[in-house]
This record gives C-alpha cells, structure tokens and sequence, in this order.
C-alpha cells in the first residue's frame, strides 16, 4: 500500500532533524509508480521532495541517484546552464533508502507530446548535448559505471541472446537486430558522459520571455556513467514528428567529431527495450510481463521487419556544399576557388603583389633606362676578366697561358724573359731555381699591379666616371 504524504513528512524530519515541516503535499505529476513521493515544506521556506522507494530494484536505482548527485560538484553544477536536485539527507524506512532533495520547479512534458520545431524539442537535445560535453572525469572520480563502444556493443548482442533464448522472439526482429549488431560502423562512436537513457519526463521546463521553453532542470540522474550517448536519445523513436529537429539540434550543439550513426542507435535501443522487457519477464517469471513484451514484438516485427536494419549515410557534393555554407564566409572548403569567387568570397591570397597596371609602368621605365645606359656616354664596355688572372682555359678544361697576358710566353713590356724549362733543366739546378723565383716575384708584382689598374677602370666605367 502506498504510503500516505503524512507518512512521508515524518520521514522529512528523520532525514532533517533541525527543520520543522510546516506543510506536505502529494507529488502526482510524472510519477512511475516506483516510488512513494510527497513535497514538504519547511519553516525556512524551502520546498523538498521525499522519496522511498517500493521495491528492491528502486531501492538499488535510488541508491544510484544519490551516488550520481553528490559526484555533481560545484564546479560541474556551475558548467550546466539548468539545475540539479540537491541531497539534503536520507534515512531508512522499513529498511529502504529515503531520499530528501530539492524541488525543481517547473513542468513536464511526454515524449509522445513532444511537437517539432523550436520549443520543446530542440530545448531537450541542447539540454542533452551539454551534459555529453561534460568531462569523463565527473564520472571517473565517481567511480561510477564507464563502458567502452565494444562493451556497449557487447551488451546488446548479450540481450539479444538472452531474448532468443527465451524462444519468444520473432525471427523478423532476430535478423534485423543481428545485422545491425554485426555492423562494424555502426558501433564507431566516441563515448560520453550519459544519462542512462533519460525521456523528457526527465527535464523540468519554463518558459522564458517569448513563451518558449526552456529546459531549467533535469530530474534523473541514476543512470549517470560513460557510454553510448545515443541511450539518451532513444526516446526520439516515440517522438517521430520532431525526431529530426532534435538530432540536427544535437549535432549543433555538440563541441565533438559528428557522429553519422547516432540516429540509427538510438532507434536500435528504443527497439531493444522490448527484448529487454521480454527477458525481464521471463527473470521475474511474470506471465502477465511476458504477454505484454510478446504484443509489443509483433507489433513491432510488423512495422519493421521489411525496413533496413542499418542504413549507412552517405556523403555527396551536393551534402559537401550544403555543408560548406554552414561555415564562415571565407573559412569553408568552398571559402577559396571558383566556388568562392561565385560566392562574392576574396580568394586572392594578400600577399606582397604589384598591381598588374603599376607593375606594367614599372617595367616599361626600367627597359627605358635600361636603353639609355646603353647607348648614353655612360654606356658600359664588357670587362675582359682574362686581364685579371692571365688565365683562359683550353678545350680540355686545363688552364693555359692566354696571348699577351701576364705569365705567358710572349714577353710583356717591361717584364723579365720568362726562364726557358730546358736550360734550367740542364744547368745549374740552384741558380735555375733562385732565377725561377725572382722571376716569379716580379711576374706577381706585375700582375698585381694590373688587377689594380683593370679594378679601377671597371669601377670608373661602371660610376659613370670615366
């Protein structure tokens, strides 16, 4: 028998020794059953909720609740833009966990009741989306439950075994949940942080100035862990009117890698929970569970059983370009090129260019100079470099003596006759060695001299001052 908001008063001041309950009231609104719940209020004005559950697994769910609201640090409470309950104190009553926390003012709505387009709809997927963004850490420190992708996926293939084994599963939905099972992309996504698999129930909404809603509290948190963030969005299944409203304002709202087949796995979820219900059924050897799962199944095997399981999205130029608009001029895929020119986009590349009309003149002044300098009385003359090293270079690449030049065989005026190999070869070796090296001295003073008077008339041509 349900217990009386009374009862539950009582348990308030149990839970609160130093507060006085000054008024109580049943909490009626989105109530499951599981749990025997009352608003109280108190001699400081605060309004809380009590809870105590009605059997041993809302007991366990509870306990859960309050281990996921007190890892809720100050820090995490202040990154989220809406509330979450506070635990103010628990108790025990008839050995079941009491809960006492605050009340989140505001209203409800069901998923079946969920219309498309901005309100309800996108307020619950933005909502979503920032509790995924939150960092793994929140549940790590928690030591609460953190599932890989292969563990999310490993789970289900163990319900499905668990449903065919019960021998009650329709062979349509058999095949169909296998193939979707056995597909490798759909099982590539990055894990979050999750909810456990919350519906709208689960948010607290008010309007704001304009009369649309927003989301200001969410209410479950039990289910809080790491996993497959599509387990809190499976609930868009029964809200098909603004099931793409929500996932496109998901993705929006998302700050990670989109994730193509998130929408496919939360269908694949919402479906497994009849599986699910069939195998609680047969746990807890309910025939009346049992019957409603297998009315469920057929239902469901009607509706689905000729639809793909896995429908692989697949990119086409048109979705690329449509894709590009969503970026900021100049910054998309399509933000250079034709296509950004087509666009009204600056594509030149800024960098430290003539303009094509001032370059021209600029040119076109050069190549006058130019043809002044050549033809003016300041016209330079080739330089003939052999004056500098008495050196040009045979056919074989070897460097001989050039005609006239310093060092070679002809005798220069005022220069020394250069030594005759034959005669130092066949007298005196030291004098022909002294004599060789006077004669070199000189040679290099001569042409050192020369290199001098050729540097200085270059230099002359080239100033102009000749």
């Amino acid at each position: 028998m349900a217990r009386s908001p009374l009862t539950l008063a009582a348990s308030v001041t149990s839970a609160l020794p130093r507060v006085v309950v000054t008024g109580v009231g049943s909490l009626s609104e989105g109530t499951s059953g599981r749990y025997d719940s009352a608003i109280a209020e108190l001699d400081d004005g605060r309004r809380v909720v009590v809870r105590v559950p009605v059997d041993d697994a809302a007991d366990a769910d509870l306990g859960a609740e309050a281990r996921a609201l007190r890892s809720l640090t100050a820090g995490v409470r202040g990154v989220l833009p809406f509330g979450a309950p506070d635990v103010l104190g628990e108790t025990r009553v008839d050995g079941r966990l009491t809960l006492v926390q605050t009340l989140l003012p505001g209203y409800r709505v069901d998923a079946a009741h969920v219309p498309a387009g901005r309100g309800i709809a996108t307020a619950l997927a933005t909502a979503t989306a920032q509790v995924h963004d939150l960092p793994v850490t929140v549940v790590r420190d928690a030591g609460l439950p953190m599932l890989t992708a292969e563990e999310v996926r490993a789970d289900a293939e163990r319900l499905l075994d668990a449903a065919e084994a019960t021998g009650l599963l329709p062979f349509g939905l058999l095949r169909r949940w296998s193939t979707a099972i056995g597909s490798d992309p759909l099982w590539r996504f990055e894990t979050t942080v999750v909810l456990g698999g919350v519906d709208p129930a689960s948010f607290v909404f008010e309007d704001d100035a304009d009369g649309v809603p927003q989301v200001t509290g969410l209410l479950t948190w039990g289910g809080l862990g790491v996993g497959d963030p599509a387990i809190d969005l499976r609930w868009t299944a029964s809200a098909p009117a603004a099931r793409d409203d929500v996932f496109d304002t998901y993705a929006r709202a998302s700050h990670r890698a989109p994730d193509a087949q998130i929408a496919e796995r939360a269908r694949l979820h919402a479906e497994l929970e009849f599986a699910r219900w069939l195998v609680h059924g047969q746990t807890v050897g309910s025939e009346e569970i049992i019957a409603d799962a297998i009315a469920l199944l057929s239902s469901l095997d009607d509706t689905m059983r000729d639809q793909p399981a896995v429908v692989h999205d697949t990119t086409t130029a048109d979705d690329a370009i449509a894709a590009s608009e969503r970026l900021p001029l100049g910054t998309g895929a399509l933000g250079t090129g034709a296509l950004g020119a087509a666009r009204g986009i600056d594509t030149s590349m800024h960098t430290d260019t003539f303009d094509p009309e001032t370059l021209a003149v600029f040119l076109a002044d050069e190549e006058a100079r130019a043809e002044g300098r050549e033809t003016g009385p300041d016209a330079t003359v080739p330089i003939d470099l052999s004056e500098w090293s008495g050196l040009t270079f045979g056919d074989g690449g070897a460097p001989v003596a050039a005609p006239g030049a310093a060092g070679s065989g002809e005798a220069v005026a005022g220069e020394a006759p250069a030594v005759d190999r034959e005669e130092s070869s066949s007298g005196d070796e030291t004098g022909d060695v002294r004599r060789a090296a006077s004669t070199d001295g000189a040679d290099a003073s001569d042409r050192d001299d020369d290199l001098d008077t050729a540097a200085r008339n270059a230099m002359r041509r080239w100033t102009g001052t000749v």
